[in-house]
């Protein structure tokens, strides 16, 4: 066996790196860390045909590894990851992504997660479509993918410390044939952190060497807790090395397609970019602004939309720390180049107080998610970043979980009796980073909020008596899954977006709040179901070949909105054929808008099947936290009175004059719980689900995966 100096070999294979042929390499890497097994899966056809990539293989590979009686923690339960067949070009932008697919610990059904960074592109050019690990191993273990030399080691890991900026910069260094910087950049890493072992909300941390900063910087695969799922099987990291990336490394089929299509929005970006969102400058903080302005931006628990002193948190704060001049893509070629980070930054707590580090963000999800816990500091907002990113914690499951821990410290369920002496309070700066730093130790009242918002309302109702109505009420989760950062409260859509979506409220299946609230271009239900078709199979069908979704809207054509409008302008035409000109050139398949959407709508329709073989799947599980839907207390009412009366009265038929608060709230609830159920049955129908939120068997036979092990999963639901 060969060995890496300071890494001893538990058991590796070798093989050869075939060249990637449109798009796939032909075959996965499967590894069962128990058994020390080591083998290569075939790609078959019929699973590029109908479960494309990226998600889809995902989906696929776990669906058949587990039993309907899986559990996270259980060997058998896998972590897929899976770039998709365009993932990895480097002449179009946002093509970095990976997709990974498990049993997720919060949900306890299957989730998936997108990415950037380098590791998904760099594992299909050495040769493998998709990562596929299952099984524990009986100590910390480093799995390198060795694409230069095809060579799959598993490794003991004798790394001390690894929380993520320490394990990604020695394992980096420890990997590349030298400190040159072309070396550096050929290593990519996925690690998680102690967090991650230690709490239910792990991430996973991918890395991609920069070079001008002469460090590593991460992306996360932040939600469903997979990064918990990595630790519980001892994975202290994944390495892969690829030198060889080149603009044809995934062997399209029409490189001078690919290279016109590009042309296009590379030329839109760098002309139009800083007069839409301006993301080569500020990423994704350009909407913390936009949130606050449009009642939007989640204050304390979701309990408001807006604050006075958001702009602390806002794009031109971080316009002033992150590196000017200096546009930042995580992948090869993205002239989107989002990827922003604030250096030098000194930590004033934890255990690297006093340490000068690099921040990678923060994105608009972590800045929001600290104003959702009542904070505007932006040293907070970077403190937390970086914690939640080296110990591998996902930003918002802790600061949506942080939220309603504060609040129910607000409302007396929780005394600093029962939270070990914090003062969770709205605000708290020190209370807040202390819960963090026990979460990274598995301490303290820290690891109660480390096991999520659905575990935490379980115990507060059986240890402290609370009402579980009340927590129900403002326990901002759906599925297990924690919310994503946008209060919903006035945009039904997206109260569907999150409560419909597949693996719980997280917005990259359907952000409608612009088209739903302030456009108004989605009126009536048919309307909105037609949106919340459309959109979350669009979406899906990035997940499933490999791309990030900022280039297709965050910039659109200057003509866009006078040659298309309302929901048609909101799919940017020009570049929906973008895609379909990267699918073919790429894969040699000539495909239409609508072939892309019926690809996704096959997986995600299989995905659903899936929630269901796993005990989820149907209406009850699609219901939200009524602060989703509207204001739970009478402070919340009051804050927005005016809106809430005119709607009592315009759309209620109800006179609020002389009525109590309590009496108001409790009349506009039964009106939005209506409005809900009622969208919920219209996007039943325009999907082919039966009113209990089942795929029929029409359905599946429409979309080609009426296997029998489906349609057995589905039969018993066909008349509910």
């Amino acid at each position: 066996m060969s060995e890496r100096a300071g890494y001893r070999v538990l058991f590796e294979t070798s093989y050869t790196v075939a060249p990637v042929e449109r798009g796939y390499a032909g075959q996965t890497l499967y590894i069962h860390l128990g058994e020390k097994r080591i083998e290569s899966r075939p790609v078959t056809q019929e699973m590029k045909d109908l479960f494309v990539g990226g998600r889809g293989f995902g989906l696929w590979r776990l669906w058949n590894a587990v039993a309907p009686k899986t559990t996270w923690d259980d060997p058998r339960n896998e972590i897929v990851i899976s770039p998709g067949p365009i993932g990895g070009i480097t002449t179009y932008p946002g093509t970095g992504k990976s997709l990974v697919v498990s049993l997720s610990p919060t949900t306890g059904s299957v989730i998936d997660s997108n990415v950037g960074g380098y590791f998904g592109p760099y594992l299909k050019v050495s040769g493998w479509d998709a990562l596929e690990i299952q099984g524990k191993a009986d100590r910390d273990v480093i799995v390198f993918v060795d694409g230069d030399r095809g060579l799959v080691q598993v490794l003991d890991c004798p790394e001390k410390d690894l929380n993520t900026h320490v394990l990604s910069a020695n394992l980096t260094r420890a990997f590349a044939d030298s400190e040159a910087p072309r070396d550096l950049v050929a290593v990519s890493t996925v690690s998680a952190g102690v967090g991650a072992e230690h709490t239910r909300l792990g991430c996973l941390n991918f890395s991609f060497y920069d070079p001008r900063r002469k460090a590593p910087r991460v992306k996360q695969a932040g939600r469903g807790g997979i990064g918990t799922v990595f630790r519980d099987k001892r994975l202290a990291a994944l390495v892969v090395k690829q030198s060889g990336v080149r603009a044809d490394s995934v062997g399209p089929a029409d490189m001078e397609r690919l290279r016109k299509a590009g042309e296009r929005i590379n030329k839109e970006i760098l002309s139009l970019d800083r007069l839409q969102n301006d993301m080569r400058s500020v990423g994704t903080s350009n909407i913390v602004e936009v949130m606050n302005e449009f009642d939007l931006l989640p204050v304390e628990n979701y309990r408001f939309g807006s604050h006075p002193e958001a702009p602390k948190i806002s794009s031109p704060v971080w316009r002033k720390r992150f590196r000017q001049g200096v546009p930042d893509g995580c992948w090869f070629g993205c002239t989107m180049s989002c990827s922003h980070a604030v250096e030098g930054f000194v930590l004033k707590t934890g255990p690297y107080k006093g340490e000068r580090v690099l921040v990678d963000g923060p994105e608009y999800e972590t800045a929001a998610g600290s104003a959702n816990v009542g904070i505007f500091d932006p040293d907070f907002v970077l403190e937390m970043n970086f914690y939640c990113d080296t110990y591998g914690i996902d930003t918002i499951s802790f600061t949506t979980a942080t939220a309603f821990a504060m609040e129910c410290f607000q409302a007396g369920v929780l005394s600093k009796k029962r939270t070990g002496g914090l003062e969770l309070s709205f605000g708290n700066v020190d209370a807040a980073l202390e819960l963090l730093h026990q979460m990274g130790r598995g301490e303290g009242f820290g690891a109660v909020v480390g096991q999520g918002i659905r575990r935490m309302k379980e115990a507060f109702a059986r240890d402290y008596g609370a009402d579980p109505a009340f927590l129900n009420d403002i326990g901002m989760e759906a599925k297990g899954l924690e919310y994503s950062e946008y209060v919903t409260k006035e945009s039904l859509a997206m109260q569907g977006g999150y409560g419909l979506a597949n693996k719980g409220p997280q917005h990259d299946e359907a952000w409608l709040i612009f088209m739903d609230l302030v456009k108004n271009q989605i009126p009536t239900f048919k309307d909105k179901a037609e949106a919340l078709h459309y959109f979350p199979m669009w979406r899906t069908w990035f997940g499933l070949v490999g791309l990030c979704k900022l280039p297709w809207n965050d910039i659109e054509p200057a003509d866009n909105r006078t040659r298309h409008s309302g929901i048609e302008a909101a799919k940017v035409p020009e570049h929906v054929q973008n895609y379909c000109d990267l699918f073919a050139g790429v894969t040699g398949i000539e495909v239409t808008p609508d072939d892309l959407i019926f690809m996704s709508e096959r997986v995600y329709n299989f995905q659903r099947v899936f929630n269901l073989r796993m005990g989820f799947g149907r209406r009850t599980q699609d219901r939200i936290p009524y602060r989703s839907a509207g204001p739970v207390t009478e402070e919340e009412y009051e804050s927005r009175a005016e809106r809430y009366d005119r709607e009592l009265r315009e759309k209620v038929g109800i006179d609020p004059k002389g009525l109590a608060t309590a009496e108001k709230v409790k009349a506009l609830r039964g009106f939005r719980e209506g409005q809900y159920e009622t969208l919920c049955d219209a996007v039943y129908a325009r999907r082919g689900w039966t009113k209990d939120g089942v795929p029929t068997i029409e359905t599946l036979k429409r979309l080609g995966i009426d296997f029998p092990d489906l349609v057995e999963v589905v039969r018993p639901h066909q008349r509910r």
